[in-house]
């Protein structure tokens, strides 16, 4: 009896283990999923990169008092639009009228003397001729002509002056633009160079941004190859909205910094509304055009270890990880430099499934389709 059950429990194993194997071969037979694959293709591409910006007046500039006293009158309010010449304050000018007054009468009373002394050399030399008094006589009389002549130019450099001080009293807009915060109340009393307010030209601004050196290298190709568009940029306001007109870079530093490695840009932007102020903030978008660009669905690509990878596919339909180095991303793609080429073949999803070389039955996909499918 013991030995018929020891047979027993034999035969039944065999039996369990003949079904494993049954059934994990089947499953090999089956062997092969179905995965969507695409093939990498290179293509032209146009990116739009986007930077944070300031807006700056193209001339923004501080008024402020040249000469001090009472403040007396304020003939603009905050924001309000002005042109050119325009008075926008008067400093109590009584003391410089009298200043003015002062140095006139200075000035007259030395160009009389002037007057007499020149008759007076005239007389000198008259008298030398007839020699009635001797010549030493006239070169005294010259040389007092001379310093009274020195004094007039003195004279009217100070009338000059004065009336400057005088003019300086009203303050008037240095050009067309838009008046800034009035700190200061009609009474206050100033002193030479207190700031009264600040006037922005903002009928166009600039826009600053800074950007990569490897992008300020595809800029400068693209420049090189005129290609179309190269210098333009757009503006992203601060509510997300696009700005109606285009902008044009004009110029770049000269130096990159050091501690980012990032250059700065000036893109200029016609502002015929008036919109844009100075201060304000928004996003530059700089077109970007990459030849022959290897081009890969995000989907495709999955990440181990700071690194970057694909399910490339390659013969008796095996898959085997590739690494791969994405450099730019734009919607649901990436631009990669390095690991793929034109024609390779990888798994486009479904990735989670797949194990290091397993094989599957792909399922193709253009990757013309995917393209036309995110926009």
């Amino acid at each position: 009896m013991r030995g018929i059950s020891v047979l027993a429990g034999l035969l039944a194993i065999g039996i369990v283990m003949q079904g494993c194997s049954s059934s994990h071969g089947e499953n090999s037979k089956k062997g092969t999923s179905v995965y969507p694959v695409t093939e990498i293709i290179t293509k032209d591409t146009i990116l739009q990169n986007s930077y944070v910006t300031g807006i700056e007046a193209v001339r923004n500039v501080e008024v402020r008092a040249r000469v001090g006293g009472f403040l007396d009158g304020i003939y603009v309010d905050e924001g309000q639009e002005v042109k050119k010449g325009q008075l926008l304050f008067r400093i109590n000018d009584t003391e410089f009228k009298t200043e003015l007054a002062r140095a006139k009468a200075a000035l007259n009373s030395i160009v009389a003397e002037a007057k007499a002394a020149e008759l007076e050399v005239e007389r000198v030399k008259l008298l030398v001729n007839k020699k009635v008094i001797s010549s030493s006589e006239l070169p005294v009389a010259e040389a007092k002509l001379s310093a009274l002549r020195s004094r007039i130019e003195e004279a009217r450099s100070a009338a000059t002056f004065a009336s400057a001080r005088l003019s300086y009293a009203n303050v008037r807009a240095p050009f067309d633009g838009f008046i800034d915060r009035i700190p200061l109340k009609t009474g206050s009393l100033i002193s030479e160079g207190t700031l009264l307010t600040s006037v922005s030209d903002v009928g166009s601004v600039y826009a600053y941004f800074k950007v990569s050196e490897n992008e300020y290298l595809q800029y400068i190709r693209n420049k090189e190859r005129r290609e179309k568009n190269w210098n333009r940029v757009s503006l992203v306001l601060a509510d997300g909205s696009l700005y109606s007109q285009p902008g044009t870079i004009e110029t770049v530093e000269s130096e990159f910094e050091e501690s980012t490695g990032s250059i700065a840009f000036r893109a200029t932007f016609p502002n015929p509304q008036k919109h844009l102020k100075h201060g304000a903030t928004g996003r530059i978008l700089l077109s970007q055009t990459i030849k022959n660009a290897v081009i890969v669905p995000q989907k495709s690509v999955f990440e181990i270890q700071d690194k970057n990878f694909v399910f490339l596919l390659g013969r008796e339909n095996k898959v085997k990880m590739q690494s791969v180095s994405p450099v730019k991303r734009f919607s649901h793609f990436y631009i990669v430099s390095e690991g793929l080429k034109q024609g390779d073949k990888i798994v486009y999803e479904g990735l989670q499934d797949i194990r290091d070389g397993v094989e599957i039955k792909p399922r193709y996909v253009k990757m013309d389709s995917i393209l036309t499918a995110s926009r």
